[in-house]
């Protein structure tokens, strides 16, 4: 007798390989499809003008009859900033933790989703049922309180993603990472291991938050007769805790700046995820009835961001707060990868207004180094690997981890964002691609700025416009006025008077030619115009503005 068939699990990744950021994986079984995490990504320096990047969800829109719900692993922005974009085209549950929830329900509020949009929020070690589906909500440790790993149960097998996570035996807020699950499910046999690779190049353990606290307060005894000012992520909420337990020791107030820092806090302590002492918060406002050195700020800003609170402080731009030479300023993270500019900028410009700026030792990373990881995979034991989360070089860190641990190379998959991949206890192959790609959201519209508006931005950019207006009779086609030329951004009109005039020269020639010939045609004057203006400027300064001619007619 011939053995049935099974259906097969589909893994797909509809952004955040190969990238930080961006992070959207579908899980997709007979008639039924679940999402891990939403999140965006921040522009390249040469998508002008873009704010976010989010992705493209077209496979979840043509199956929006098989969706059934985001699961989501934390309340990080690259987890989480898509989610208000893509809900309007794929409105299904979302289901997460509660601070992770708490930041969402934000989220909503801002672009009026909050009741179009079912949440629900998920305990550790809670399953839900969806459609073929089963997930479990696992604890672990990472930069934002409760973060969760997830299991997957699939009628082909268990996937365990790790989400972002690290292992920290003593955390803050809460209780470490659920090792002694991950093992009980290790035990029963794992299909696939997805686990975070962005520290999987960095040997060793990944430090508990908690020695950051202790480095606060060595800083804060050091620099006792100056005003403090900490920079860190918004989302850090551990982080910011420790900074108002020193500021509490060493008999200091403190003031929250920076809006997602105002607003995460605000969310944090409605939730009970953080303890703020009575009478040590203070408003901006209050500053100045206070000696420096009885204060603390709080601030967002760590990366070098243009519009951040820190940014406007070095620039002298913020209202509230100036830079004073005695400051003791610290930068509590690292610079994400692609921000270094950003960050050295900002402390050479601290560093001009006489701060004191530390930026060594004040940090630990929210991801699990080497060790981590292998302890992971030893309690897990999967039959395949897929590392996720990281650039090329993350995942291929992690695929030789994987290697080393006795996980055969054929059963180790480093997919690009878009593959598709079929697992069963048979085998496991790529068998195809879904559409992916990035959507740019520019101001309030989203997905109005494609690939051709950035390629003109680009080339306005860097080679600047010529534009030529002219005004022609109508019937006739004879030239009335003109043609005029203006530039921006091409050549400094003043210094190149004899370049504009021989250009005209050669327009007026081009128009009496078109008017010889009886061409009338606007698409034909339009493109002699063109060729023979940029043939002229490429001879003359070997750049290629663009051209554009606008004609008008009486």
């Amino acid at each position: 007798m011939k053995k049935e068939k099974t259906a097969k699990l589909k893994i797909i990744p509809l952004g955040g390989l190969e990238q930080i950021g961006m992070n959207i994986t579908a899980f997709e079984y007979e008639d039924s499809i679940i999402v891990v995490d939403c999140g965006l990504s921040f522009p390249e320096d040469d998508m002008y003008g873009i704010d976010l990047v989010i992705p493209d969800v077209t496979y979840l829109k043509d199956n929006i009859d098989r969706v059934k719900g985001f699961f989501i692993t934390h309340g990080h922005e690259d987890h989480i900033g898509a989610i208000p974009y893509v809900l309007k085209e794929v409105n299904v549950p979302i289901y997460a933790t509660r601070l992770t929830n708490g930041i969402i329900e934000h989220k909503l509020k801002e672009h009026n989703l909050l009741t179009k949009v079912k949440r629900k929020v998920v305990k550790y070690g809670q399953h839900i049922n969806l459609g073929c589906f089963r997930v479990e909500f696992i604890r672990t440790n990472h930069s934002i309180q409760d973060a969760a790993a997830l299991a997957i149960y699939s009628p082909a097998g268990t996937v365990i993603h790790t989400g972002d996570f690290k292992v920290d035996y003593t955390p803050v807020f809460g209780d470490a990472i659920d090792l002694q699950r991950l093992g009980e499910i290790g035990k029963k046999g794992v299909l696939a291991l997805m686990c975070d690779s962005t520290n999987a190049e960095r040997p060793g353990f990944t430090m508990s938050e908690k020695t950051v606290g202790r480095r606060f307060d060595e800083i804060f005894a050091d620099h006792k007769n100056s005003r403090i000012i900490i920079a860190t992520f918004a989302s850090n909420v551990d982080r910011v805790q420790q900074i108002i337990n020193t500021a509490y020791k060493y008999g200091r107030k403190v003031v929250v700046e920076g809006r997602s820092m105002v607003n995460i806090i605000g969310i944090a302590s409605e939730l009970g995820c953080i303890s703020i002492p009575d009478n040590t918060l203070i408003d901006i406002e209050e500053l100045k009835n206070y000696p420096d050195e009885q204060t603390v700020l709080i601030t967002t800003g760590s990366q070098g961001e243009a519009m951040a609170a820190l940014s406007r402080m070095a620039g002298s731009m913020h209202r509230k707060v100036t830079i004073k030479p005695n400051d003791t300023i610290v930068l509590s993270s690292n610079p994400i990868p692609g921000n270094e500019k950003a960050v050295s900028k900002i402390i050479n410009e601290l560093s001009m207004k006489g701060a004191n700026v530390i930026f060594q030792d004040a940090h630990v990373s929210g991801h699990a180094c080497r060790e981590e990881i292998k302890l992971i995979y030893s309690l897990v034991r999967p039959r395949y690997a897929v590392p996720v989360h990281g650039e090329y070089r993350h995942l291929i860190a992690q695929a030789k981890l994987a290697g080393e641990l006795g996980i055969d190379k054929k059963n180790i998959f480093i997919l690009s964002s878009g593959d598709v991949l079929e697992l069963s206890d048979e085998g496991a192959a790529v068998t195809g691609r879904v559409q992916v790609g990035d959507v740019m959201v520019d101001g309030l519209g989203v997905g109005d700025v494609g690939n051709i508006v950035l390629r003109d931005r680009q080339h306005l950019a860097e080679d600047g416009i010529i534009i030529v207006v002219l005004t022609l009779q109508g019937g006739s086609g004879q030239v009335l006025a003109g043609p005029d030329i203006v530039s921006r951004g091409f050549v400094y009109v003043r210094g190149s008077e004899s370049l504009m005039e021989e250009a005209k020269r050669l327009l007026d020639d081009r128009m009496r030619y078109c008017e010889d010939k009886g061409i009338t045609d606007w698409g034909r004057i339009k493109a002699e115009i063109k060729d023979s203006l940029g043939d002229f400027v490429w001879k003359e300064t070997k750049r290629r503005p663009m051209i554009m001619p606008i004609i008008m007619e009486v």
